[in-house]
């Protein structure tokens, strides 16, 4: 009888030592996995599956010591799954987008806006030329004259695009070449960033008055992914870009998600976790909340995935599929845009009808989620890359994904052209309403000098005209393509006038000196003239 008591007990220890294996196992693979606990994720059951069956095979081999014996003591593990990803599966069924196609469209409220009142002229002083593939070759040129960081150091390869007092940046930080180097400078940190400028194409490696200290290639409790998650292991994190604020201070920025429709669908920001690159300190801001300084608070890929929603399901979920009335898509690709200091993601809008053309195009705020459409009927992206390669076709040059400006009051596509070495050579602007229209350059002021402005005032809305009288203190005229415009400047004044021959016949024999009264578009630094006396 006390043997049986003992084997008993001995059995209860090997069933206890096994769960407690179990359970240190699942610690194990959240430390270096990072699963978030969260009903709502994914991994937190694909990590609950796996600890519960490495915690059945412990008991196989501690406890039962067979796979026959299993079956009657295994029943509570297989419970445990059962009922965990049921809930799961039902969650997911109950939000699917057939029951909520409205809530879904909804996720994401677009207004309709008026292009040339939202959207400033655009200064030439801040438009980006530089995109992520372009940042990350100059970024690796600078950091192969800097002798002593190359040995220790490599550059992380995100490049986020931020706004810095207004200028476009993609800034990036150093990292560890491995772990003998991050064992020999882990006390130090890491003590600069590279800040690539986006319109002059200049790079820095910027001096940080106190190093990094932690990060994506910093080990153990200073992997950044790793505090945050210890921070706050419930958080479901969409992503962490790295930022600067308008001193240059290094700071993580995590945006965090929950979903907004049925039990887990329509995921959408809910907070910001903010963490000093530094110190590791950490602060959790709600959504309308964060700093100023703050650029990023849903991402890109977020964006697009409610995008798709509001275009396909705002007139029911059948319609998508039968009949199609008003349903949109946005196009394959996106970009950013700089505005005041924040970041814009620009992309198009297309009918899920028509190819090789955009109804639109929508712009949303990556801090407020403030999103607008635009009703412009254009050419989409590809087409105006494929009409900017053709421009230069005998160079067999290779169009990056363009952006999205306010040139002479409409919308014109800007974008780099590069060589075989992913070097940019030329800079076009397409009118984004007739994508025939292209003009190239080896610098943007010669592109621009190439345009064809005489197609811009063809459009201008007569209520729009300005008069006024202006004293020519310089004129000069410039053709391409057959098309003479005239480019004059006034006596005390930066402004720069704009007139095709087809304004007046005058125009060859006009004189410095001379006094005109003019019509036309005034768009502050430059005046599109529609006709002179």
């Amino acid at each position: 009888m006390e043997k049986k008591k003992t084997n008993n007990g001995g059995k209860n220890s090997r069933l206890i030592t096994a769960i407690v294996l179990g359970l240190v196992f699942g610690f194990i693979y959240f430390y270096f996995v990072l699963p978030p606990i969260n009903l709502y994720s994914f991994d937190f059951y694909v990590a609950l599956t796996i600890t519960v069956v490495v915690t059945a095979l412990l008991v196989v081999a501690l406890y039962t010591r067979s796979f026959k014996n299993f079956l009657s003591t295994g029943k509570i593990f297989i419970g445990i799954l059962v009922v965990a990803w049921g809930i799961f599966i039902c969650m997911n069924l109950i939000s699917l987008p057939i029951f909520h196609a409205k809530a879904y469209s909804n996720v994401l409220g677009i207004s309709q806006g008026v292009f040339k009142e939202d959207v400033s002229q655009v200064d030439f002083d801040k438009i980006p030329v530089v995109d992520r593939d372009t940042a990350v070759k100059l970024g690796s040129r600078k950091m192969g004259e800097m002798g002593d960081l190359v040995s220790q150091y490599n550059i992380d390869d995100s490049y986020s695009q931020i706004t810095v007092n207004g200028k476009p940046l993609r800034n990036t930080p150093l990292v560890y070449s491995d772990l003998i180097k991050w064992l020999q400078n882990k006390s130090e940190g890491i003590p600069y960033f590279i800040s690539v400028d986006m319109t002059d194409q200049e790079v820095s490696m910027v001096k940080l008055e106190k190093p990094i200290k932690y990060s994506f290639s910093d080990k153990f409790s200073r992997n950044i992914y790793r505090h945050i998650r210890f921070k706050y292991p419930t958080a479901i994190i969409d992503e962490i870009n790295f930022e600067v604020d308008d001193n240059n201070k290094p700071y993580w920025v995590a945006s965090t998600v929950k979903p907004t429709v049925g039990l887990i669908g329509g995921f959408d920001s809910n907070s910001v976790i903010v963490v000093d690159a530094v110190t590791g300190e950490t602060n959790r801001y709600k959504v309308g909340e964060v700093p100023d300084w703050v650029d990023r608070v849903y991402s890109a890929k977020l964006i697009m995935k409610q995008l798709s929603w509001n275009g396909k399901l705002k007139k029911g979920f059948i319609n998508q599929f039968i009949g199609q009335k008003g349903v949109t898509q946005p196009t394959d690709g996106y970009n950013y845009l700089s505005i005041d200091n924040d970041i814009y993601m620009y992309t198009g809008i297309t009918s899920v009808l028509q190819d090789e053309s955009n109804i639109g195009f929508a712009l949303i705020n990556l801090r407020t989620k403030e999103a607008k459409f635009y009703p412009v009927s254009s050419a989409d992206e590809k087409s105006a890359m494929e009409s900017a390669q053709g421009a230069v076709q005998e160079k067999g040059y290779k169009a990056t994904f363009p952006i999205l400006i306010n040139l002479y009051n409409r919308p014109t596509y800007f974008l780099s052209l590069k060589d075989n070495a992913g070097l940019i050579k030329t800079f076009a602007f397409i009118d984004a309403q007739n994508y025939q229209t292209v003009a190239t350059g080896s610098t943007v002021n010669q592109a621009l000098n190439a345009y064809d402005t005489s197609g811009m005032s063809k459009e201008t809305d007569p209520q729009d005209l300005v008069e006024k009288t202006i004293t020519v203190s310089q004129i000069i005229p410039v053709t391409v393509d057959g098309n003479t415009n005239y480019f004059i400047m006034e006596e005390g004044s930066d402004t720069i006038y704009i007139a095709p021959i087809s304004a007046s016949n005058r125009l060859p024999f006009i004189k410095s000196g001379e006094t005109l009264k003019i019509k036309g578009e005034d768009l502050e630094k430059q005046f599109n003239i529609v006709n002179l006396e």
